[in-house]
């Protein structure tokens, strides 16, 4: 399995998961109106629609900010291209008001239909900011989707510590960021969900996306730990874990900065491996349905695997002897 989110992985009982679209070389309609806020590092839950009606204070709230009380609201990060802008454009046709969030979003800008605002995830001070007016905008917010991330293509060996630091800061510190700043107002409104884009490589780490697995498998825990802190306030946390993506990550995915000439056969095979998974990979409307379904659910589940193969893999990862899977891991990368 692949995905920026891998490279395929041939089961007996399936094929892809989700990956940056680099190629390596020696180096290489709801039942009433939503609002939605989406977070996302550049391009790159709601209970039922009945217990996300807010009370009193909120809805006059809403009022005063021009929002109807029965309207719902969200915050999505890396709204400007990719599964981000998808998302953004189908929860907008389901019925949400969108706000999502782009780095280098201009003051006031409407892109495709879509209300952008500036931020980086790496930043306290950008976060908090763009937060505030969010909320100020849409007087309250009930489903942010934290969906901003990069990738790293290469052996682990080969990024930098300085590489090493920054896929993180952005992948898993950035969630932490944009989380922080939404539970007090999810836990006033006494409701919210908070979705996570997660990955296949978040359950299947595959060879030559160490790093970008090990993001990914931390948003795993942190998700799920999570979840059972802030139930108790009406606040639900959930993943979606793409599998391998028709999408173009040329602009968000990078190559390990130290490449090592020793993993040079290596990389062929995990470059075979790549093309043959992308064959078969989802699109990003794809992914943005199942964000819709996780985001909508009235009986939210922590995982939601999004795509055939990415539920094939799921199941295979669960299910299958680990000496079975590790040999067949090994064979279809090509690692001897």
């Amino acid at each position: 399995m692949i995905d920026r989110h891998g490279a395929s992985l041939h089961l007996p009982i399936g094929t892809p998961l989700h990956m940056p679209n680099i190629r390596m070389s020696s180096s290489k309609p709801l039942d009433s109106m939503m609002t939605i806020v989406i977070f996302n590092d550049d391009e790159h839950h709601q209970t039922g629609s009945n217990a996300l009606v807010a009370a009193n204070p909120i809805d006059r709230q809403q009022e005063v900010c021009g929002v109807s009380s029965d309207q719902k609201t969200a915050f999505l990060t890396g709204a400007s291209s990719g599964i981000g802008k998808m998302t953004a454009m189908t929860l907008t046709k389901a019925g949400y008001r969108v706000i999502g969030t782009s780095r280098k979003a201009a003051p006031g800008e409407v892109r495709d239909g879509i209300r952008l605002i500036a931020c980086d995830v790496t930043s306290d001070a950008s976060v908090a900011a763009a937060v505030a007016e969010a909320h100020a905008e849409l007087g309250r917010i009930d489903l942010v989707i934290n969906n901003a991330g990069f990738g790293i293509v290469g052996a682990a060996e080969e990024s930098s510590l300085e590489q090493v630091r920054a896929l993180y800061d952005t992948n898993v510190l950035g969630v932490v960021r944009v989380t922080n700043a939404v539970l007090p107002i999810m836990r006033a409104q006494g409701s919210g969900r908070i979705l996570n884009v997660g990955s296949g490589l978040g359950f299947i780490p595959a060879p030559f996306n160490t790093h970008y697995s090990a993001t990914k498998h931390a948003l795993e825990g942190y998700s799920e730990a999570l979840d059972h802190e802030v139930r108790g306030f009406g606040v639900r946390v959930l993943l979606v874990e793409p599998g391998a993506t028709n999408t173009s990550f040329e602009s968000s995915s990078v190559p390990a900065d130290a490449p090592l000439k020793d993993y040079d056969r290596l990389r062929t095979g995990y470059t075979v491996a790549y093309d043959k998974s992308m064959k078969a990979a989802d699109t990003a409307q794809s992914v943005a349905d199942t964000i819709l379904r996780a985001a909508t659910d009235p009986k939210p589940k922590l995982r939601y695997p999004s795509g055939k193969v990415a539920q094939q893999g799921a199941f295979a990862r669960r299910f299958l002897p680990r000496s079975l899977f590790d040999k067949v891991l090994h064979k279809q990368f090509g690692l001897g």
